[in-house]
């Protein structure tokens, strides 16, 4: 089902609330025709905040401006934005069937009875709900629910979809399913859409690039491997997965070195200087204690299914690794670390 293609562009947009609480700090962003952007970030970071302004449903400070397709819509109120919105609760109306609940915003703007059976019949294959179009919502599973309101949001053929934590309100097994078929189904409506969530998985999984947002800023933009491999912010390296911090002596800082349990090892030229420094626990090699590797001893190891776990205490430097479920090692062990220099990661805001 092909529609218009338009980018989205923020520009210079903040929002400040009546008691003088600033929600979004001026913010400028640009999502192009056809991809999927998703905000993401921790509660109270701004996202939800930014998505309203797109949407209409909230007013941007003075002097901010938004564009669909190179078109202002900064005072347009949201019914005249023409866009598309999945909520948390997607919203759907119990009385009605599939059918009906997907073919209600063609109803209601007077598109003919036969073009209306015609979208809704397209839409129901795209989303695979064959079959159930005369069920109620309460005679569907969440993910039916979920493909219900995406039809009924895409079915006017909005400029952009808007989705604000679609998946929120899944367990988690559940919602570990859908997101690749959420991801499938948006790639197959060819439409520009910004999707907010605060599960990096989620996030990861669904979207072309990421803007994560951190006290009401969008911090780093990015497709999400290039964020999760060298993100230039701290926030983004601790929020996109786990790291570790391991501080330096001012002998490291000058010879361009890590020092961790015992051994020296080089890093990365733009580590100079860096007082601390990062690591992600499946880039902490384990194995023998062997000539240029740090000694630790294993503090707790946890089986966790397709990895182990391991906290590893080597000095005064605390570490965690990942190693491979196999692995043997046990607390208590002895065991070297390694980690490769081009593993070690120096994002701004580091020292804080």
């Amino acid at each position: 089902m092909d529609g218009e293609r338009v980018p989205v562009e923020v520009i210079d947009c903040a929002k400040t609330y009546a008691n003088g609480e600033r929600g979004l700090h001026p913010t400028t962003l640009r999502v192009e025709p056809g991809e999927v952007l998703a905000l993401l970030g921790p509660s109270g970071c701004g996202k939800t905040t930014l998505l309203r302004l797109i949407a209409g449903l909230e007013r941007a400070d003075a002097g901010g401006r938004i564009l669909f397709g190179g078109q202002e819509v900064t005072h347009r109120p949201v019914e005249r934005r023409d866009v598309g919105m999945v909520f948390q609760s997607y919203a759907l109306f119990p009385q009605m069937t599939v059918e009906a609940n997907i073919g209600y915003g063609l109803r209601i703007r007077g598109v003919a009875r036969d073009e209306i059976r015609r979208r809704v019949g397209e839409l129901v294959d795209l989303v695979r709900l064959g079959g159930l179009e005369g069920k109620r919502p309460a005679q569907l599973s969440g993910g039916q629910r979920q493909r219900v309101a995406l039809a009924r949001a895409v079915a006017v053929r909005p400029r952009v979809l808007l989705l604000d934590e679609p998946l929120a309100a899944l367990d988690a097994k559940l919602k570990e399913s859908l997101r690749d078929e959420l991801a499938e189904l948006l790639r197959r409506l060819h439409i520009t859409a910004i999707h907010v969530t605060h599960d990096q998985q989620e996030a990861m999984a669904i979207a072309d690039r990421l803007a994560v947002m951190h006290a009401g800023r969008i911090v780093q933009t990015g497709r999400a491997e290039d964020l999760y491999r060298a993100p230039r912010h701290a926030f983004v390296a601790g929020f996109l997965g786990r790291v570790n911090r391991v501080q330096r002596s001012a002998d490291d800082r000058a010879r361009g070195t890590v020092t961790l349990g015992g051994a020296t090892m080089p890093c990365a030229t733009a580590a100079a200087g860096h007082a601390s420094v990062l690591v992600r626990p499946e880039d902490v090699r384990v194995g023998a204690l062997q000539p240029g590797w740090g000694e630790a001893r294993v503090v707790q190891r946890t089986f966790l299914g397709d990895r182990v776990q391991l906290r590893l205490s080597a000095g005064e430097q605390a570490l965690t690794a990942d190693v491979g479920r196999d692995a043997r090692f046990e607390a208590g062990d002895t065991v070297g670390v390694l980690v490769d220099p081009d593993r070690w990661m120096t994002p701004q805001g580091n020292e804080e």
